[in-house]
């Protein structure tokens, strides 16, 4: 195959590798890197014994990813406060937009991030792409049963873990809700609206002034906002935005992003409150 050629292919695949990369890292940054580093090795690859570019191009992102996330776990470890995923512009973004929207919530990322990188590749290929279960065999370096059980494990554990979420047309109503106690203080409304066993996160990356631990409790999660709403909030504006397939609160102050803010909600009201602060990880939404 002819350098020209090669391109060509290349630039139809990149969709699918950044969708792959993005949701085995959740850094838009990360996957970008992991994919360049997929097209030097195709340019060096003797492309003539290449059968299959796609599954080609597709494993080496995998595995490249796989080992990522290892050493992208010892980092997180070390991480001030805690971590959340980069959040993406899936309405602008055609690279992540092209494929499955499946793995792309805030709530099933996260539990991602809790699985081994091999079930979480295993489950992102079958559910996000519809890989069949002998070509991931293949790409997994392992036996037909021992991708049926990845695959499982992965999907009963995200099972476990998430509960039933909402409409988008209520996570809207929860979200605009919970912005406007949270903007005025109001105790009683934050109450409310969260849920019993509610967390809240702030991902800073100990460069923005956010907290370094969950606050957990509906009570507590109240207080917490109503402690500090009249100087967070002030010249704070806020334009509701689509990240990662899902609603956002996107606050600016004086036209800078400096924050983003979703929920996780269920029937029993919001479960989980997600800032993401760290300016460096809101390149893809700015």
């Amino acid at each position: 195959m002819e350098l020209d050629d090669a391109v060509a292919v290349f630039n139809e695949v990149r969709p699918r590798l950044m969708g792959i990369a993005y949701r085995m890292l959740g850094s838009h940054a990360e996957a970008e890197d992991l994919v360049q580093e997929v097209w030097m090795r195709w340019q060096a690859a003797d492309r003539s014994t290449v059968q299959s570019p796609v599954a080609y191009l597709s494993t080496a992102v995998t595995r490249l990813a796989i080992n990522a996330s290892q050493s992208a776990r010892a980092r997180r470890e070390t991480y001030i406060g805690p971590w959340l995923p980069e959040p993406v512009d899936t309405s602008a973004d055609p690279y992540l937009g092209a494929e499955r929207g499946e793995a792309l919530s805030f709530a099933v990322l996260l539990v991602l991030e809790r699985l081994s990188p091999t079930e979480r590749a295993a489950y992102i290929l079958r559910e996000a792409f519809d890989y069949p279960y002998d070509e991931l065999a293949t790409m997994l370096q392992t036996t037909l049963p021992a991708v049926r059980q990845l695959v499982s494990r992965a999907r009963k554990r995200i099972r476990a873990e998430r509960r039933t979420e909402v409409s988008g047309t209520e996570q809207k109503k929860l979200l605009s809700a919970f912005v406007e106690a949270a903007r005025s203080g109001d105790l009683g409304q934050l109450e409310q609206l969260l849920a019993k066993d509610a967390i809240s996160y702030s991902d800073g990356g100990g460069v923005a002034r956010a907290s370094k631990f969950p606050v957990v409790g509906r009570e507590r999660v109240a207080k917490y906002y109503r402690a500090f709403h009249t100087r967070f909030w002030e010249g704070v504006e806020v334009e509701l935005g689509a990240v990662n397939g899902e609603l956002a609160a996107m606050c600016k102050r004086d036209g800078v992003l400096f924050a983003v803010c979703t929920i996780i909600a269920s029937a029993d009201g919001i479960d989980e409150v997600l800032w993401m602060m760290n300016l460096s990880k809101l390149s893809a939404v700015a």
